[in-house]
């Protein structure tokens, strides 16, 4: 693509993890970026999430691994424990951004404003409130039309527009759908318990974890199985959450429930998961993020995945003489990671919808040699 970087212009589709950080490697080298973000509001659910060393290498990458570090907080080792609460193992966790720590937990609405901020004055145009209502590929570029009634024309269209992607209907109406996975994830915020210092995982039926966000702040995330995928309203989710933990015999864990009174302050999302087999692109337009590669949390690699994407596309396009070559080149180097996350993730979901003993000390150690590997 080098003839065409002095004079590409590349749209993103999405402004959340992955077009961000998409706008930020785009710009460092060099390319003219617009992210279009369909929340006129452009926020983000207040819980947190898990950050790992291949997260921690490629914020080093994209030049903001200080103002990360610095919203988050950072750990070292994964404990794992049986369901009564007995610690079983603790894992040290590579680290694969030198004098750097290997693990972040960070909130949510911190990770945003790092990587919106950053976004922003690296010279990326970020409107919101606004859709792309068609994608017109005439082979030398691609014009979208807008739904503000605008229209522009770019050299490359990116859809980082999440599992429900928009994007990925107009490319490939006929791909499959995102499937239930047969759990769902509850999350909540707490007061950081007293020697939290490590992402601790506890086994079971009931999926538990404790993940620490800052000196004050941890969050606590549980998979429960979810027959028949069923809905939520936002009143009664404090005491739905409670009753999905007295199954959890861990003492730590009952003490914490007791805490979770505020319906607001529940965050429940059923578990969904996508992987396209197929084409990951169509002439000037390419997926990325869950709109390809949609992971269940079990393996806390859905976020690192997209980033991981970002750079390699962006290094792709810098690199290649045309896009076509550029995008075949991004899905090669992405295809057998994402989908080893992907598989391993719902893998362990099902065993724990099953009932089934899963080794989760083995499933990270395993994880952690893989997402150690250069991307």
């Amino acid at each position: 693509m080098a003839s065409e970087k002095a004079g590409g212009t590349i749209l993103v589709i999405g402004g959340g993890i992955g077009g961000l950080t998409s706008a930020i490697a785009l710009r460092q080298r060099g390319f003219a970026v617009d992210v279009i973000e369909k929340d006129p509001d452009w926020t983000v659910y207040g819980v947190g999430i898990i950050q790992q060393a291949n997260v921690v290498r490629a914020m080093s990458q994209l030049g903001i691994l200080d103002d990360y570090l610095e919203a988050g907080c950072p750990f070292d080792h994964v404990e794992v424990y049986l369901p009564n609460g007995m610690r079983v193992a603790r894992i040290p966790t590579p680290r694969l951004a030198e004098g750097y720590p290997a693990n972040v937990g960070i909130g949510r609405p911190a990770l945003h404003r790092v990587l919106g901020d950053r976004t922003k004055s690296a010279g990326a145009n970020v409107r919101l409130g606004l859709t792309a209502d068609a994608l017109e590929d005439d082979g030398a570029g691609v014009t979208a039309r807008f739904s503000d009634g605008s229209e522009s024309r770019y050299d490359l269209v990116i859809g980082a527009d999440g599992l429900y992607s928009a994007t990925r209907a107009m490319l490939f109406p006929d791909a499959p759908r995102p499937r239930f996975a047969g759990q769902g994830v509850w999350r909540y915020n707490f007061d950081r318990s007293d020697g939290l210092d490590s992402l601790c995982v506890y086994e079971g039926p009931t999926g538990v974890g404790l993940v620490p966000l800052s000196p004050s702040l941890m969050y606590m995330y549980v998979t429960t199985p979810e027959a028949g995928n069923p809905r939520y309203p936002t009143k009664g989710l404090a005491q739905a959450m409670r009753e999905k933990l007295r199954g959890v015999p861990a003492p730590q864990i009952q003490t914490l429930a007791t805490q979770i009174v505020d319906d607001d302050a529940v965050v429940y999302k059923p578990l969904e998961t996508l992987f396209l087999t197929g084409d990951w692109h169509k002439g000037r337009i390419v997926l990325i993020g869950d709109a390809v590669h949609a992971t269940t949390p079990h393996l806390g690699q859905g976020a690192g995945m997209a980033i991981e994407d970002s750079l390699v596309l962006a290094d792709e396009l810098e690199r290649a003489s045309d896009i076509e070559t550029a995008l075949g080149a991004f899905r090669a180097r992405r295809f057998e990671r994402c989908r080893y996350i992907v598989e391993e993730s719902l893998s362990i979901c099902e065993a724990q919808v099953a009932g089934r003993t899963i080794d989760q000390a083995a499933a990270t150690r395993n994880m952690f040699e893989v997402i150690a590997r250069p991307i």
